[in-house]
């Protein structure tokens, strides 16, 4: 009994702390099911290939934007990102392959009120455009610019004043 004795909180504010710790221990708990729930199918391992993309780790990014594809096959996220890591890799005709399968998807897809459709539509033509620069298509690319343009010109028009000064780039 001795033993058990000393795990009781023997205050009345002993057991207002652990009542407090213990609320706080479900609240968090509560708060992690809620996001896990309420993320699409698909957003978790587009995420970690996103961080994976940018940290120039290609091949295992490649496998988390599979992962997507797989719980999501037309995740817009998933399909850009495993298109530039395929083309980061050195992977062209690949690459090529899924920007095309991309353009296809979004382009097909009515894009009227959805800015981020258009966004993205932009945006996998101006990364084709630049795998077509790499390997020495110019027309390809120039077209594949235009379009971009042409679509969401605010998509593709790089990184503002803000972001050159925060990365130092400017």
């Amino acid at each position: 009994a001795a033993g058990r004795s000393a795990m009781i909180p023997r205050s009345p504010r002993h057991r207002a702390v652990l009542a407090g710790l213990a609320l706080l221990a479900l609240l968090v708990v509560a708060g992690v099911v809620d996001e896990c729930a309420a993320t699409p199918a698909g957003d978790y391992a587009t995420r970690r290939g996103d961080i994976l993309l940018a940290d120039g780790q290609w091949d295992e990014a490649i496998v988390w934007f599979d992962q997507a594809l797989t719980a999501q096959p037309a995740h817009r996220g998933a399909l850009m990102g495993r298109a530039i890591g395929l083309m980061q890799s050195g992977r062209t005709a690949e690459a090529e392959a899924a920007f095309d399968r991309l353009i296809a998807l979004l382009a097909a897809t009515p894009t009227g009120d959805d800015a981020t459709g258009r966004g993205a539509l932009a945006g996998a033509y101006a990364n084709r455009g630049i795998l077509f620069d790499r390997t020495d298509r110019p027309e390809r690319a120039l077209a594949d610019y235009r379009a971009a343009l042409a679509i969401d010109a605010g998509a593709v028009e790089g990184p503002g004043l803000g972001h050159r000064i925060l990365y130092a780039n400017a």
